[in-house]
């Protein structure tokens, strides 16, 4: 069993098969990526508004928010970006969504 950890690229420990936490959050992805069609332009808006209230729930510093909402064959398309300061805020809002 412990040549078997041993051969994993990632730092576990016997005990409980866990993985340290700077393996899998490095920092490197910060941000968020949200799409969604609506049906009229205040329907995106009212819920780029839902998402920017989350986004601001979980920021420790200021998170970058570009968003846009453009016509499409359904309506209106919601495409938002959200930049935070960590990789933990990203995560903890992503969590959020679902």
């Amino acid at each position: 069993m412990t040549d078997a950890i041993n051969k994993c690229s990632a730092n576990e420990t016997a005990a409980c098969c866990c993985v340290d936490v700077g393996t899998i959050m490095d920092n490197s992805d910060c941000s968020a990526s949200w799409s969604a069609h609506f049906a009229d332009r205040a329907a995106a808006a009212a819920m780029l508004e839902q998402l920017t209230a989350r986004a601001r729930s979980v920021e420790s510093e200021p998170c970058v928010i570009d968003a846009a909402i453009k016509p499409d064959a359904a309506g209106v398309r919601l495409q938002a970006e959200f930049r935070f300061s960590c990789q933990a805020e990203a995560l903890i809002f992503q969590l959020g969504l679902r």
